[in-house]
């Protein structure tokens, strides 16, 4: 299983987020860069199986990318083991995991 990981050190905001997973999944500049278009690619078009993992995450990263976050749990249970979505905290701690 692949393993691709977003660096919230690194990830400021929205269009921060969108530019890097479209770098990390090669999309064209046709990708949306909202929960729709997210949605769409993570369900359908990236190459699967794959575990996602958004590290360096405080309090305030959690609120500020909360409705992404949920989104890749929904899509951990959609995908129904074919996507593993982990959160490490700042602290380097696991927060999540369902897989």
């Amino acid at each position: 299983m692949a393993k691709v990981e977003f660096d919230f050190n690194q990830i400021n905001d929205l269009p921060a987020f969108y530019r890097d997973f479209a770098h990390k999944f090669a999309l064209g500049e046709a990708f949306g860069a909202n929960l729709d278009a997210l949605w769409d690619v993570v369900t359908v078009d990236i190459g699967l199986p794959v575990e996602i993992e958004f590290t360096h995450l405080d309090a305030r990263s959690k609120r500020r990318f909360g409705a992404i976050i949920l989104l890749f749990e929904e899509a951990e249970e959609e995908l129904e083991g074919s996507l593993r979505f982990n959160i490490r905290e700042s602290s380097g701690e696991p927060a999540h995991h369902r897989g």
